[in-house]
Order: C-alpha cells, then structure tokens, then sequence
C-alpha cells in the first residue's frame, strides 16, 4: 500500500538509494514497516544508525493520520513500488524512489522533450525557446521543464500556447511556488491538464542544493534535453551531462562565442551535442512531424514572391535592423519598407523594437 512507501520515503537517515536497494532485494515498504528490530539488524545492506531511524520512525509517525493528511492537500504520491511510477525514471542513474505530484504524471507514451537554460535569457533565447517548445506541443510532444525563470518559463508558456500539457519539476515541495513570480504559470499548468513534479516532500522550501538534483529528473523524464542558453558553470549544463550519463540526446541552440549566454551551448557542441538549426529541422530529427507535413508548415514561404523570400531568408530570431537589411538585400527604401509590411502582415515576421526585426514560425 502507498502509505507504508509514503513513510518510507520519509524516513531521515534512509537515503535514496537504500531505499531503491531494499525494494530491488525484494522488500516492500510495508514488509520493512512490519520488521522487528532484529530482522532489520539482519539485513547486511542497512547500517546500525539506519536500523534505528527505520525504528524510530514507525514510533513518531502516525501512519494513517500523515497519509490522510497528503490525500487531504490533493497531492498525488508513486513510489518504484507502483505501475504508475513513471517507466523513464526507473534505470536511471540516482533515480529517485518516489515522487509527488500535483495534477496529473507526464504520459508514457507521449515523446518527451525537455527545454532548459538560463535565467537570465536573451531575447533572441527567449523567443526561439517560445517558438520551438510551441510547435513542439502543437504537434503533439509534452514539454518538461523547471518552472524557474528564463528559459523554463518561455518553454513552459510555449507549450501552453501549443495545447500539449507540459510538466514542471521542482527543487522543493509541489506545494511551494517557486518562484512566485511565476503563480500564474504553476496554476495554467494544472488548469491545462500538466503537472508539478518533486521528489520533495510537500512543504519542503527551496534550497540551492535541491536544483542540481532535480535536473535528474527533469533529464529522466524525457527523450531528448534541450539546451536553448546556458553559462559555461550552470544548472542547464548539469542537466545536459545528467542526459548524457543516461544515454539521451542532447541538442543546443548555438551562438556568438563571445556570448556568456551561448558559451556552454558551444562547449556542448564540441562534445558531439546535436545543434538545433531551425525549428522545422529540430521538428523533423525529433519525428515529431513528416516531411509531408513540413511541405505543409513551409506554404507561406513558398508563395512569397523571390524578393520577399530573399528578405525573409535573412530574418532570423535576433533582432535585424531595417538598415542592416537594405545593405543585405540591395533593395530601395520603398520596395524594403512594401515587403516588410507585407511579411507583418502574413505573421512570418513582427517588429520587436522600432525597425528591427525577428521571424516567427507559423504551423
């Protein structure tokens, strides 16, 4: 039963992967709750001092009373002990032995991309990461993600406009909005049939040790982890090398090598990371749509006429001055100013500071 495995997970003094080690010798939570001291002593794997938190803990905690209370807060509970645990995390290296939840656990049959980086994002990774995690949702893939600022609430909110429901893992209780700033985007997530995920107990405050361990799970519950920005010392990086020792895929969105921000994309790119080039080339690698429909996602662009085509061409997701086009493009004022305003018009491209430019994707 869930409870005994509730208690378990709670147990101070027991840690993870002794936890995970009893279950896999063939001890259920409950078997171990039922133990007397002596069959505890027995077992090589736990130490004395572990012996007596497990004891001590059957004396503190009201089983019923603790496990009524979780129910009562709506808050979800899986252990490894039960089907619902999520498949991915199972084998992965430190995996975790339970984890709460509030809403509902990502589907396991569902592809699974991670999108992480960096807090402090540039507007050029803001909006890649906004229009990639949005078509990636459109099509289908649920987008997994941290919830702190940057880039995990540009993916977060991308997938929301995509319908996908996203997930959120957090280095504290599934109770606990951090950071609040982002209330808003904690409630849509529920609201839209996603979930927050922790291993954390409920209530448990966020504490800068819990981020680095969380990005394990955040790597485990995925197919493939996205790094859109990312310092050469940060937690995206810690997630990219968490991917790396499970064996997934990790792809980056590469930059300027004078950028801090671009600085460990780059490095990761040096040690064989896929590159994500466009967002209909990341689409089509990770089979999220065909090449049929990727014909069919490119239909505006084959109507433009050549000289709308060759200005679009030019406009990608950082800012381009109208200037900075006239010399690329060779084109007058008018006719330059005419394409433009036509590309607004269509969606392919809006105006984020006076005459400067960024593509959008449509599809």
């Amino acid at each position: 039963m869930r409870k005994y495995a509730y208690w378990l997970s709670n147990i101070k003094g027991l840690g993870t992967a002794k936890k995970n080690a009893l279950y896999k010798m063939g001890f259920s939570a409950e078997e171990v709750y039922s133990m007397s001291e002596n069959r505890l002593s027995s077992i090589s794997l736990l130490k004395e001092e572990e012996v007596s938190a497990i004891l001590e803990s059957k004396i503190s905690w009201n089983l019923e009373k603790a496990w009524f209370a979780l129910m009562e807060k709506g808050i979800g509970f899986v252990s490894v002990e039960d089907d619902e645990f999520p498949s991915r995390l199972r084998d992965i290296p430190m995996a975790p032995y339970s984890l709460y939840f509030i809403g509902n656990l990502p589907d396991e049959e569902v592809k699974s991309i991670a999108i992480v980086g960096a807090r402090g994002r540039s507007a050029y990774g803001s909006e890649v990461t906004g229009a990639l995690s949005q078509r990636l949702s459109k099509h289908g893939a649920q987008i997994i993600s941290g919830l702190a600022k940057g880039i995990d609430t540009d993916a977060h909110s991308g997938a929301l406009e995509g319908g996908t429901p996203t997930f959120a893992v957090l280095g504290c209780g599934v109770d606990v909005c951090y950071p609040t700033s982002n209330r808003y985007l904690y409630q849509k997530i529920l609201e839209e049939g996603g979930g927050i995920l922790s291993e954390h107990p409920p209530g448990t405050q966020p504490i800068a040790c819990y981020f680095p361990t969380r990005n394990r799970i955040i790597a485990g519950l995925s197919d493939v982890v996205a790094v859109m920005e990312a310092r050469i010392k940060s937690g995206s990086l810690i997630t990219a090398e968490f991917a790396m020792d499970q064996g997934k895929d990790v792809y980056v969105l590469p930059g300027r090598i004078t950028d801090p921000l671009s600085m460990g994309c780059n490095r990761l790119i040096s040690q064989g990371a896929g590159i994500i080039e466009s967002v209909d080339d990341f689409l089509l690698q990770m089979q999220i749509v065909s090449g049929a429909q990727e014909e069919q996602l490119d239909f505006y662009q084959n109507l433009l006429e050549k000289d709308e085509s060759m200005v679009y061409s030019q406009i990608d997701f950082r800012p381009m001055g109208f200037g900075i086009l006239m010399d690329k493009t060779g084109l007058s004022f008018d006719r330059l100013l005419e394409i433009i305003g036509n590309l607004t018009a269509m969606g392919m491209i809006k105006e984020t500071f006076p005459n400067h430019y960024i593509r959008t994707y449509k599809g």
